[in-house]
């Protein structure tokens, strides 16, 4: 399973890469205009990125170069209807890592993200370490105290981005934004089921909760000494 982020502004053709994706038992984020993109990948580690060269905003290559130059490693692959070579050379001179031209066969796009998953990664895993716990951002895995715990993927999804900014409050507004922005059926109820059944899997007390519900302010992962 892979973290995946499409950037698409076609509604129709960004819904089939999903499914064609999420049949791939991968974990799919979208959005449809450059800008959220750049939001996005700000807040959360994805192992991939599926980017539409023409968007609302900013073009995909903006997007490419500005996710490059601030370190961003995971592949990506370009999606468009320009097919020239000259064109080819502009996305792949801005760090993109493969090129699919429009109208395209779900099988290839299916192949070519497989391809671009399989490559080796030239970093070691990414591990943030919050108090009691570990958080692998390569394998999704967390650890606390050495123990594992399972998590659901939108579980883990709240858990990292809160261990992404420890001490910071959230409202359950905020966190639905980025957490959930693809789910148009998900609520701030659902934000407030998650982290109860989060607080749980993490053994949470209310003398010194990790995940700590901040009045008026919203919810906020604590670290103690």
């Amino acid at each position: 399973m892979a973290k995946i982020l499409v950037v698409e502004d076609d509604e129709n053709l960004s819904r089939l890469v999903k499914i064609c994706l999420a049949a791939e038992s991968h974990l799919v984020d979208s959005v449809m205009r450059g800008m959220d993109a750049l939001s996005q990948i700000r807040l959360i580690t994805y192992d991939m990125l599926v980017l539409d060269w023409m968007l609302p905003d900013i073009t995909g290559v903006e997007v490419l170069k500005h996710y490059r130059a601030s370190g961003g490693r995971a592949p990506v692959l370009m999606l468009t209807s320009r097919s020239t070579i000259a064109d080819k050379v502009t996305g792949l001179e801005a760090g993109a890592d493969d090129y699919l031209v429009k109208p395209f066969d779900k099988l290839e796009l299916a192949a070519r993200v497989k391809a671009l998953l399989r490559r080796p990664k030239d970093m070691s895993p990414e591990v943030l370490v919050i108090g009691q716990l570990e958080i692998n951002q390569t394998t999704f895995s967390v650890l606390k105290d050495g123990q594992p715990i399972e998590l659901r993927p939108k579980e883990y999804a709240l858990l990292e981005f809160l261990a992404k900014h420890p001490g910071e409050s959230f409202s359950a507004d905020a966190i639905l934004e980025r957490i959930w922005r693809s789910d148009a059926l998900s609520t701030t109820d659902t934000v407030r089921t998650h982290v109860m059944t989060l607080r749980k899997k993490l053994g949470d007390n209310d003398e010194k909760p990790m995940i700590k519900t901040m009045r008026g302010r919203g919810y906020s992962l604590q670290v103690y000494n």
